[in-house]
C-alpha cells in the first residue's frame, strides 16, 4: 500500500510486482529513447555535414587552386617571354656591358625553366616564385626597365 491509504496503480491493474517493475522499466526505456535520439540525431547530423562540408571543400579547393596556379603560369610565362625578347635583341650584340646582361637574363631563363610548373606539391614553390621574381627585378635595373606586373581579373600586363 502507498501512504495515504491507495493501492500501487499496477497492483490495483492486477500487473503484479514484476509487471510493475516491467512497467516502470518500460517507461524508463521511452525516456532513454528520447535523450538517445537527441544524441543519435546529433551524431547523424554532424556525419552528413561532415561530409557535404568535405566535399564542398575539395570543390572550393580545386577552384581557388586552379585559379591561383593560372595567375603564377601567366606571371612566369610573362617573365620568360620578356627574357628571350630581350636575349634576342642582346644577343646582335657582343660588348662587355651586354656580356653582363646576357648572362643575367640566362640565369632568369634557367630559373624559369627549371621552375616545378608540374607540381603543387613542391615544398619551396613560393620560395621559387619568389627567387624568380627578384631575379626580373634585377633583369629590368641591369636593363634600366621600370616595370610593373600586375594581375587582375580582367588583363595580366607589363607595363614599361
Amino acid at each position: 500500500m502507498l501512504s495515504g491509504g491507495g493501492t500501487h496503480p499496477a497492483r490495483s491493474r492486477g500487473l503484479g510486482f514484476r509487471g510493475a517493475m516491467a512497467a516502470a522499466a518500460s517507461s524508463a526505456d521511452m525516456f532513454d529513447d528520447i535523450v538517445m535520439a537527441e544524441e543519435r540525431f546529433h551524431g547523424e547530423g554532424y556525419q552528413e555535414g561532415y561530409a557535404e562540408g568535405s566535399h564542398i571543400g575539395v570543390v572550393e579547393g580545386r577552384r581557388y587552386g586552379s585559379l591561383h596556379g593560372a595567375k603564377i603560369g601567366s606571371e612566369v610565362g610573362c617573365y620568360l617571354g620578356f627574357a628571350l625578347t630581350w636575349q634576342c635583341l642582346l644577343h646582335k650584340c657582343t660588348d662587355e656591358k651586354n656580356s653582363k646582361k646576357t648572362k643575367v637574363l640566362d640565369s632568369l631563363i634557367g630559373m624559369i625553366r627549371k621552375f616545378p610548373y608540374e607540381d603543387p606539391t613542391y615544398d619551396k614553390l613560393q620560395e621559387d616564385l619568389e627567387k624568380i621574381r627578384g631575379k626580373f627585378k634585377q633583369v629590368c635595373s641591369i636593363l634600366n626597365i621600370q616595370s610593373d606586373f600586375r594581375i587582375s581579373t580582367e588583363r595580366s600586363s607589363l607595363t614599361f
